[in-house]
C-alpha cells in the first residue's frame, strides 16, 4: 500500500512540475503558474498579516527566504530576458526589505 501512495505522490509532483512550465504567451512567457518557492512566499507573507509575535516574524523570514529563492531562480534560469529582469528586480527588493527590517 505504501508503494501506491508513493507513486501517487510522484505522479502529483510530476503534474505540478508540468503545470509550472506553462506560461503566457507561449513563445515569450511573461506570466507563469507559480512555482513552489513563490507559493510558499505568498502563503507565508499572507499568513504573517494575521499572526503577530515571534511566529509572525518567523513567517516573515520564511517569506523573505522563499521570495529570494524564487527571484534567484528567475534571475539564473528565467525563460527570457523579461523573466530574468523580474528575478533581478525582486532580488533587489528582497535585499532592501530585509535590510530595512534588520535596521528597524
Amino acid at each position: 500500500m505504501a508503494a501506491t501512495g508513493a507513486s501517487a505522490a510522484t505522479r502529483a509532483w510530476r503534474g505540478f512540475q508540468r503545470l509550472t512550465q506553462l506560461g503566457w504567451p507561449r513563445r515569450f512567457p511573461i506570466a507563469q503558474f507559480p512555482n513552489l518557492p513563490l507559493i510558499v512566499a505568498v502563503a507565508a507573507g499572507g499568513a504573517r498579516h494575521f499572526i503577530a509575535g515571534t511566529t509572525g516574524r518567523y513567517l516573515q523570514a520564511v517569506a523573505y527566504v522563499a521570495m529570494g529563492i524564487w527571484a534567484y531562480e528567475e534571475l539564473a534560469q528565467g525563460a527570457n530576458w523579461f523573466r530574468r529582469l523580474l528575478g533581478a528586480t525582486f532580488l533587489v527588493i528582497v535585499v532592501v526589505r530585509v535590510a530595512g527590517d534588520i535596521h528597524s
